[in-house]
């Protein structure tokens, strides 16, 4: 069983609580002799932003025409993205709700990765056609704020933007959810918040070893 984590915080795991989330879902997992365990941080690889110059370099591709520095490094950084997703059976992605959305360096993940003939397709109709179903996805969300609550949630652009991407249009099995809320707003309670979150996170994790022993 291949799991990929994709790691979207470059913050320490002090100051940040996604970043503790991952390396509580690590630990969970260390050892786990059915599991083949990989780490894709987002913020360690090379990443330039998806834009002219990745379409620029699958125009000179075709054209047999030499690629500039940037165009080499996005056609390379896109391959590596979409080998990774290839090969996990399940998925983990490990990110904070920055600015009501995810981190920008995620945000490039996806774009790598969102790709027709790769993840999804179209029918002789138009239809969408999923073309991940053989994969599972887990998400481990921190955000200090509540949006949970029903005048918030439509606000909530990290979460839900990763349930429509992998879940709707990839078409992968979201098997686990864990979020940590509010404990920012509620500093007196904090702690408690946080600590029952990781303990969800573990939960999570020991679940994934037991269901592939």
């Amino acid at each position: 069983m291949n799991v990929l984590v994709v790691k979207a915080n470059n913050r320490p795991a002090t100051e940040a609580i996604s970043s503790k989330m991952y390396e509580t879902f690590m630990e969970a997992v260390k050892g786990a002799e059915n599991l083949n365990v990989t780490t894709y941080d987002v913020f360690a690889e090379d990443m330039p932003y998806f834009g002219q110059d990745l379409f620029n370099a699958f125009g000179k591709m075709q054209n047999g025409t030499e690629l500039t520095d940037v165009e080499s490094r996005l056609v390379a950084a896109k391959q590596k993205a979409m080998d990774a997703l290839t090969a996990a059976d399940v998925v983990v992605f490990a990110f904070p709700l920055w600015n009501l959305t995810i981190p920008a360096k995620l945000q490039t993940f996806v774009d790598y990765v969102y790709a027709a003939g790769f993840a999804f397709k179209y029918d002789a109709e138009g239809n969408m056609i999923q073309l991940m179903t053989d994969k599972k996805a887990i998400f481990l969300n921190a955000r200090g704020g509540f949006y949970s609550a029903p005048e918030a949630a439509p606000m909530e652009m990290a979460v839900n933007y990763m349930r429509n991407v992998f879940g709707g249009v990839f078409g992968m099995e979201i098997i686990g959810e864990v979020i940590i809320e509010g404990h920012n707003a509620q500093r007196d309670k904090a702690d408690q918040i946080i600590q029952e979150g990781l303990r969800q996170v573990t939960e999570v994790a020991n679940k994934l070893v037991l269901q592939h022993a």
